[in-house]
């Protein structure tokens, strides 16, 4: 049994069409949980037609914006071998979640496991766009200092989710970012898929999205120059998160690196030693110079 978990919000233009291509997965037994984030239009209404499947349950809850609805989500959901992060207004292809299940589960779900993979971009009509491509390393290190996976492509397993609702964390800007942090943290079975096997929509009302590359790397430059509360020092806080939680769980070589990282706040050789690790890199220069900037500024 997998969960699909998806935090709905204003989302009656795309969802019936989401909704049935999750329902269309082949090879895997689905049932859909959402928790509505206070909608206003009729997103209720068709959550109401398609629970007459039996395959969706859902409910409403106060205003807690994405990421805190969707770690709601994934506190409440029944027990099941499977769990999936979903947005409103994608479309899934129907091997989407047999080729993440098949790609975790011989270490069993009662392991930590994760997977995820590459997304194709698509319009709001769902004709290709040019699509970012990933090539993460997979390391405790990277996930650190680089912030790029895309929850709607994450499948964790029983295990995973278990430790997920050891800590709820304080500081949490994103979702998707807190629970691949831990799963590197942790020692967790990562899988990344080059393949797409989902068309991640673009369009007016994304709450986050992708596509234009000068666009990207301007977002990245204003929050370099100019962060906002909730994403001033958001490595480190994540850091100091991540400690809290799971401190004592971690193996011990990503143990130190995250000791490292927490102590380069209050010194300037330790962020002068980090900036000349290794293990703290991602594929991207440009992500990796920010990164280093970051620290010579004591705003990482």
């Amino acid at each position: 049994m997998i969960y699909v978990l998806m935090s709905t919000y204003n989302g009656e233009h795309f969802l019936r069409q989401q909704l049935d291509s999750i329902l269309q997965q082949e090879g895997v037994e689905v049932h859909i949980l959402v928790r509505d984030d206070g909608s206003t239009d009729q997103t209720l209404a068709i959550l109401a037609e398609y629970r007459a499947t039996g395959k969706l349950d859902y409910y409403s809850g106060q205003n807690l914006r994405s990421a805190r609805s969707f770690m709601q989500l994934l506190y409440d959901a029944p027990e099941a071998d499977y769990y999936a992060f979903c947005d409103q207004d994608d479309y899934w292809m129907p091997d989407k979640l047999k080729v993440a299940v098949d790609s975790i589960k011989d270490v069993g779900a009662e392991q930590p496991a994760l997977y995820f993979c590459q997304t194709r971009l698509a319009n709001a009509t769902l004709q290709p766009l040019p699509s970012v491509i990933i090539s993460p390393r997979l390391t405790f290190g990277e996930a650190l200092m680089y912030k790029f996976i895309g929850g709607c492509t994450m499948v964790m397993s029983r295990g995973l989710v278990c430790k997920m609702r050891e800590y709820h964390p304080a500081y949490l800007p994103m979702h998707d970012v807190w629970v691949y942090l831990v799963a590197q943290a942790i020692g967790a079975r990562i899988v990344f898929d080059k393949t797409p096997h989902i068309l991640y929509r673009q369009h007016g009302n994304n709450v986050l999205g992708q596509g234009d590359k000068l666009v990207e790397w301007k977002r990245k430059f204003q929050r370099f120059i100019h962060p906002d509360d909730a994403f001033a020092n958001l490595r480190y806080r994540m850091a100091v998160e991540l400690h809290k939680g799971y401190g004592a769980q971690l193996p011990r070589e990503n143990s130190a690196l995250l000791q490292r990282f927490l102590a380069g706040k209050t010194s300037l050789r330790t962020r002068l030693l980090m900036i000349a690790d290794a293990r703290l890199r991602c594929p991207v220069r440009l992500t990796n110079m920010l990164f280093w900037l970051s620290l010579l500024d004591n705003k990482y």
